[in-house]
């Protein structure tokens, strides 16, 4: 392919101004732009992976005139679209400029935060180029002209695939690629990634399951550099949730040496715990230290988009918020606090640092507590390997395909049999079964069988043309109000008294704690609590301390591919090795833990027992990471009721979990019927029996009945409490569950719980492997480095913090002398 390339002299003419030389992968995407070809490009984030798809759009189309929408450039965030345009403009100009006899192309941005007006001058005049997000092009497709203004479509291009493919939001933009391919036969689609594991699956996922098409892969040189800060006396009895402050000393001289750092947290509490230990230690720093997360109001993620974009920051503490690629050239250092959790995550994190062709990416780990210097250590070698973890579209999900159906439903209407044919054109959809489909149509038309009185679920009705269009206007703005595939957080808003700034939105139930005067920290402010007024929390600064808040849903599971290389690199420190910097940080801890029980392999299934004064103690050490071992604990608890009854307490992290009794049990002699293998239905029929699944799918069904238009989150200014949303859904899953039992919606509440939630297939996968592995059973005197911070997880759920401070240190006091002895 490469052999074909003709560089236009216009981009040649821009590059060889700017002192670059098109790389190969470049050169290839061109070319096979050029020939219509459509594809995936996997490429280190930084590579120039935007240049190669921009300009091979402009070179492929450029002999077309510029009339109309010729290109859809798709985004996951508000933040990266508008970066993403800043480097088109700038890109597009300059090769523009070099021939001004090629049709000069126009730009647009489209999202949520678009003006009114700009969006009717869209509407009127289509920029040539328009970059936008999943829910913004939904919207777009709604419109009753939709296919009109995407008449002169020519290519489409999503960005950070891997970001989109494996949720909801992915299946919405690959029902939407499949709506504008049907439109435009022959459109060329591009996909760029930079952490992908299964880039075949990848690809698939993106262009069809019937389409072949490209995958450029950049085998570009550039170096990456990981290594650890090295606690000075790594504890031999670690436990989570001291959230590595102890190391914030070595991180704040990290942050001195280097102009701009990123500070990666795991959840928004630790982000906002760590600015402020930050200025703690360096007052000086409160100009210059920011934060950055999720929750946060778009305008103050923007100032500090900005800050970081000037080199006006030292240093800024983030979450996921800035994994993407919004390109911080003068960012230097990524730090990130505690365990990745994964592969992919930390090489995303990695790329924030050295973003640009040639220079280095460097992040630097700071472990949260001794365990984790053993997966830095895995992680680095995972890396080494290439071993990345993959990701899988979802699987017919019927919420977003109801909303799909309402959304065509307007944006001109569509024959059943003909949608039936396009929607099995996407890798989420393509085994869609006759009956789901029909049950689809059914419940957009009248609600189901449950719901036909109810004029508000009659959304989509078929015209004697035989083609289904929404007519109420009424049910269309409000379905065009709530789309998408994002379901906001049970939240409300943090302002400034009386109608000040607004900061951004804590979690309902933190603020419903709350009494006017209680302080709390947020954006990095300590705030004074005056008032709750429909839905929004007025404060004022505060003096002193306060809480901080807690987000759900915040802690992340270790990967599985992450979780069998740290077993591999504990068995290599049962054989002797500790190669690494970290391994040998890690040996004390290690080394003890051998010699009061045994380090897991992957031949052997570690078991201790233990007879305290709190009762008959199990801990097992899959490696299967929290959620997985939250279902295995509970059904391996069941398991024991059934052969003694009993109640148990649990306990469970990323290594293992603990099953504690208080009357007297022989784990040991019962440990075969308790793990023992059965079919994935049997093991998924155990786990419903051993939780509380129907309360468990009944939270999880919320935000099913959102997405599917079965409760609305409300309109502008009149949006719902948690408390209503959760009411309303509540009153549809108990009306289902006893008229309708066989409802779609509720089995897919079921089956998200157990895929998405417990990991089921993970944790009957975990069983297989535990039963193939020789059981390793030992009797405990005293709680391994191992156990120990299971039992302290178990505390922390039972005693206040006062109390459960003293037990941990009573604990450790006794434990550190046995192990001195």
């Amino acid at each position: 392919m490469l052999e074909r390339v003709t560089i236009d002299s216009a981009v040649a003419t821009w590059f060889a101004d700017k002192g670059w030389k098109p790389f190969d992968f470049q050169r290839d995407v061109w070319a096979r732009m050029g020939a219509g070809e459509s594809g995936l490009l996997h490429a280190t984030t930084g590579a120039g992976k935007t240049l190669a798809v921009a300009l091979g759009a402009w070179q492929a189309l450029r002999g077309a005139p510029a009339r109309g929408l010729m290109v859809l450039w798709v985004t996951p965030m508000r933040a990266l679209a508008a970066d993403t345009t800043r480097a088109l403009t700038e890109a597009l100009a300059g090769v523009q400029a070099q021939d001004k006899s090629a049709p000069q192309w126009s730009l647009g941005l489209r999202t949520g935060d678009t003006s009114s007006s700009q969006r009717a001058s869209q509407s009127r005049k289509p920029p040539t180029l328009l970059v936008t997000t999943p829910e913004s092009l939904s919207l777009l497709l709604s419109r009753e002209n939709a296919r009109e203004f995407f008449a002169d479509l020519r290519c489409v291009v999503v960005d950070e695939w891997h970001e989109l493919i494996g949720n909801k939001r992915g299946v919405q933009a690959q029902l939407a690629l499949a709506r504008l391919r049907r439109w435009r036969p022959g459109l060329l689609t591009w996909g760029m990634s930079a952490t992908l594991g299964d880039l075949d699956a990848a690809k698939r996922a993106l262009l069809g399951p019937r389409s072949r098409g490209a995958l450029v892969e950049a085998r570009l040189e550039k170096e990456l550099v990981i290594d650890t800060l090295i606690p000075e006396a790594p504890e031999r009895f670690p436990w989570a949730g001291h959230l590595g402050i102890r190391m914030a000393g070595k991180v704040v001289a990290e942050i001195e040496a280097h102009n701009s750092t990123l500070l990666f947290t795991n959840t928004r509490s630790q982000a906002e715990l760590w600015r402020q230990h930050l200025l703690l230690l360096r007052p000086d720093w409160a100009d210059l230290v920011a934060i950055h997360h999720g929750s946060l109001a778009q305008e103050e993620r923007d100032a500090v988009e900005r800050g970081l974009k000037e080199g006006a920051l030292k240093a800024v503490v983030c979450t996921s918020s800035l994994d993407l690629g919004v390109d911080f050239l003068p960012v230097e250092r990524v730090l990130q606090i505690g365990s990745p959790k994964g592969v992919a995550r930390l090489l995303q994190r990695a790329g924030r640092s050295g973003h640009a062709p040639g220079r280095a990416s460097r992040v630097t780990l700071a472990p949260s507590h001794s365990l984790e210097l053993v997966e830095s250590a895995a992680v680095q070698a995972a890396i080494r390997k290439g071993r990345i973890e993959s990701r899988a579209s979802p699987l017919a999900p019927l919420d977003v395909l109801a909303q799909h159906l309402v959304t065509v439903g307007l944006g001109g209407g569509f024959k059943p049999d003909d949608l039936l044919a396009e929607v099995r054109e996407t890798v989420a959809y393509e085994n869609l079964c006759d009956g789901n489909w029909r049950w689809c149509l059914d419940f957009v038309r009248q609600g189901g069988p449950t719901l036909r009185a109810y004029p508000d679920f009659r959304r989509v009705a078929p015209g004697p043309d035989g083609v289904w269009r929404v007519v109420d206007k009424r049910l269309a703005l409000r379905h065009r109000l709530n789309i998408g595939a994002i379901v906001s957080d049970a939240s409300v808003m943090v302002q400034y008294f009386p109608r000040g700034k607004k900061l951004g939105s804590v979690e309902e139930s933190f603020i419903a704690r709350m009494k006017p005067g209680d302080k709390f920290w947020f954006a990095g402010r300590l705030l004074e609590l005056v008032a709750v007024r429909n839905l929004t929390a007025f404060v004022k600064k505060g003096a002193g301390s306060g809480a901080t808040p807690r987000w759900m849903g915040g802690r992340m599971p270790l990967s599985t591919t992450l979780a069998d290389e740290m077993v591999e690199t504990l068995a290599r420190a049962a054989a002797g090795e500790f190669p690494s910097p970290e391994m040998r940080a890690a040996k004390p801890l290690l080394q003890l833990q051998q010699r009061w029980s045994a380090l897991p392999t992957p031949q052997t299934l570690l078991a201790e027992t233990l007879k305290s004064r709190e009762g008959w103690h199990l801990f097992l050490y899959p490696f299967a990471g929290r959620n997985a071992h939250l279902g295995l604990a509970s059904l391996i608890a069941w398991r024991a009721a059934q052969v003694a009854p009993g109640t148990f307490s649990i306990a469970v992290n990323d290594y293992g979990f603990e099953l504690l009794s208080g009357a007297p049990r022989d784990w040991a002699a019962d440990l075969p019927r308790l793990i023992g293998a059965r079919s994935l239905g049997e093991t998924r029929e155990e786990v419903i029996k051993s939780l509380n699944a129907a309360e468990l799918a009944r939270r999880r069904f919320r935000d099913i009945a959102q997405i599917a238009g079965l409760v609305v989150a409300g309109y502008p200014g009149e949006r719902k409490s948690a408390r209503q949303l959760q009411a309303s859904s509540s009153l549809f899953y108990d009306v289902f569950r006893k008229y309708d039992p066989e409802n779609a919606l509720l089995r897919q509440a079921e089956r998200e719980l157990l895929e998405d939630e417990l990991d089921v297939r993970r944790l009957h996968e975990t069983l297989t492997r535990m039963n193939e592995r020789r059981v390793a059973h030992i009797h405990l005197k005293r709680c391994s480095p191992l156990a120990f911070p299971l039992v302290a997880e178990r505390f922390r759920e039972s005693l206040s913090t006062e109390s459960f401070n003293d037990r941990i240190e009573r604990m450790l006091a006794q434990l550190n002398s046995a192990a001195d002895a």
